[in-house]
């Protein structure tokens, strides 16, 4: 019996990487329009950089890259690069379906969380800026654990919060290494999001590798034993399967 799912945030539920492009981007014309004299292509590569060296999250990537360029930070440039990218970030959208798919998976009581490697503000600021802040019984993020996926601390407290076993839960994300390793090594179910997928994943490993996010319903049907709608095949209903 599922009793719960448990997602990924970022390329699971919302499209973080596109969201991200798209902000740096806007940050770099809003930079070069406030008189920053630098080829797109050259700041993009030295953004690239910054968040290679610190990681998608840090915080400082334009502080940190009109130090290195000028030795200071020029205010007028700076607030124009942030102001850009938060407007872009502010307008982060659901994937497909997602919306429909939580909604069903809640009328079938199916309780619902998220484990996340990013720091508890950011991962809170996405969930509000994607009206969802209400509907996860439980959410732990890099903070309440100071482990990061595989590793069992985030799964183990997020199944905690939930009051379910591993056995009564799947585990939803598009990165295999993490998500599908860290729950499995749990035993819990396994789902890839394929649709999120930005490491060109063959084999996951996972249980299930879906193409689109409502297909969860269908496979908790049929894992809780709802029987298929009348025509419907079992394997069109779960996406593909493995093991």
């Amino acid at each position: 019996m599922i009793r719960a799912i448990v997602f990924d945030l970022d390329n699971t539920l919302t499209d973080f990487m596109k969201m991200k492009a798209d902000a740096v981007e806007a940050a770099i014309d809003g930079m070069i329009d406030a008189g920053l004299n630098l080829p797109r292509e050259v700041l993009r590569a030295r953004i690239d950089a910054i968040y290679q060296e610190k990681g998608l999250e840090y915080q400082r990537v334009f502080d940190e890259l009109l130090e290195r360029e000028f030795g200071v930070i020029d205010p007028k440039i700076h607030a124009s690069g942030i102001v850009a990218y938060r407007q872009v970030r502010a307008s982060m959208k659901l994937y497909p379906h997602v919306q429909l798919a939580l909604l069903e998976l809640a009328k079938r009581g199916t309780r619902l969380g998220v484990v996340s490697d990013a720091p508890r503000a950011q991962v809170w600021q996405r969930l509000c800026s994607l009206s969802l802040q209400h509907v996860f019984d439980a959410v732990v993020t890099f903070d309440d654990t100071q482990a990061r996926k595989p590793d069992a601390a985030p799964f183990r407290e997020v199944l905690r919060r939930l009051a379910v076993e591993p056995r009564e839960s799947l585990m939803v994300g598009d990165w295999a290494e993490r998500d599908v390793v860290g729950g499995r090594s749990l035993g819990m179910k396994t789902v890839f999001a394929r649709y999120g997928d930005t490491f060109g994943t063959q084999e996951s490993g996972a249980d299930y590798d879906v193409d689109d996010v409502y297909e969860l319903v269908r496979i908790v049907d049929q894992l809780n034993g709802v029987p298929a709608p009348h025509g419907e095949d079992a394997r069109t209903r779960t996406g593909r399967t493995h093991g």
